[in-house]
């Protein structure tokens, strides 16, 4: 029997029921609402703004999450599965969702007060309100440990200084989930709400990745808000690593999306162009790419399949997430350049999706961990003996 599609080991067997019909779902959506629009938006620096309510419809926003909140109580498998779709879109439409769901309603929901998860959570899964995450700053990134914002305690306030750079969502946020230290050094977690005095959302522009993504800076001056705003369960950086955990897992699943929609692309067309009388798809050396890339996209599949169970049964660890994202994203990029390579100069054409996924996945590959520091975690966790401070 001949296997031709990106199901070669039939992972699919694998999968619920479920999980099956979740998956195709939400790969009928992007093909229907975001492949046709997408690189418009990419070549306009544009985001669908009009999509973030559909997405909320759809069920994308904060899915883990239970129902009495907005979510589905969906397993991390089908949340997995979601962001590998929405990833075959675009990274900036997986990155939107990631960061609504895992980076701002995760913390709301597992460090907040029921008023606060009240407040936010049920109308950010409608994707009615937006939200955004600000942990990097301009010199701390890697080290998050060292950022310079601070939160002064001033009787039933706060008041907040610092500058948090690369937030996706920052320039639209309704709400800015922001980690800044207390008067005692301790990391916490701060909700700033659009239009607060001293707050500035400003947005990064000319880039050359994740041109479909809102991406922006939070300059925060003299910023008072009430005590009440702030997360009463976040407890240190942990507390913030612990999200970063749920959305670098689905980063490890979107960046599969991104790939696999380049093989397609790549596979089609060597089987369509003919040079020297026969399709190139025939050639050892077209065959031997193809090849490298299925085998690749197969392998990390399975990775993250297993990943996923493995949280899905509570024996998830976060060393597991290291390995599948810096191991995905690798051979993404890897993959869109070979495909890249593989259709000629038209793979630099806006008529195919490759150049663009390469693009973005430029940004995936040092987001929320570069691939180096993803290995020192892993490192550390094989030899017990840390090559890193902290």
């Amino acid at each position: 029997m001949a296997f031709r599609g990106l199901d070669f080991l039939q992972i699919d067997r694998m999968l619920s029921e479920e999980e099956r019909m979740i998956r195709d779902e939400t790969r009928a959506f992007v093909d229907r609402e975001i492949v046709p629009l997408i690189e418009g938006h990419f070549e306009a620096h544009t985001f669908p703004d009009d999509l973030m309510k559909v997405l909320g419809e759809q069920g994308y926003l904060g899915s883990f999450l239970p129902e009495e909140y907005g979510g589905s109580g969906a397993s991390y498998v089908a949340y997995g599965l979601v962001c590998q779709e929405l990833e075959r879109g675009d990274s900036g439409i997986r990155s939107f969702c990631s960061v609504q769901s895992s980076l701002v309603m995760l913390p709301i929901w597992k460090f907040g007060s029921e008023e606060q998860r009240q407040r936010w959570l049920p109308a950010m899964a409608q994707g009615q309100k937006i939200g955004c995450f600000g942990l990097t700053e301009p010199d701390f990134g890697s080290n998050p440990n060292g950022m310079l914002s601070r939160a002064k305690k001033d009787g039933e306030s706060y008041i907040l200084n610092g500058t948090k750079r690369w937030i996706t969502n920052a320039d639209i946020a309704d709400v800015c989930l922001v980690w800044a230290k207390d008067d005692q050094g301790k990391v916490g977690a701060f909700l700033i709400e659009k239009g607060t005095p001293g707050l500035e959302q400003v947005e990064i522009k000319r880039k050359y990745s994740l041109r479909a993504s809102h991406t922006g800076e939070l300059i925060m001056e003299d910023c008072r808000i009430p005590a009440s705003n702030r997360l009463p369960d976040a407890h240190g950086l942990k507390a913030a690593l612990q999200c970063l955990d749920s959305a670098r897992y689905g980063i490890g699943w979107g960046a599969l999306g991104a790939a696999m929609a380049c093989y397609e692309v790549a596979l089609d067309y060597t089987k369509e162009r003919v040079q020297f009388s026969r399709p190139i798809a025939g050639y050892q050396l077209v065959q031997d790419k193809l090849v490298w890339m299925l085998t690749e996209i197969s392998k990390g599949q399975l990775l993250s399949l297993h990943i996923g169970r493995l949280r899905d049964q509570g024996f998830g660890h976060h060393s597991h997430v290291s390995m599948g994202k810096m191991n995905n994203v690798r051979i993404a990029i890897e993959i869109a350049r070979m495909a890249r390579e593989l259709l000629g100069a038209s793979g630099i054409t806006a008529e195919y999706p490759i150049m663009r996924h390469m693009l973005n996945l430029e940004s995936v590959l040092t987001y929320e961990g570069t691939e180096n520091i993803h290995k020192l975690i892993l490192g550390k966790e094989i030899t017990g003996l840390a090559a890193f401070d902290g």
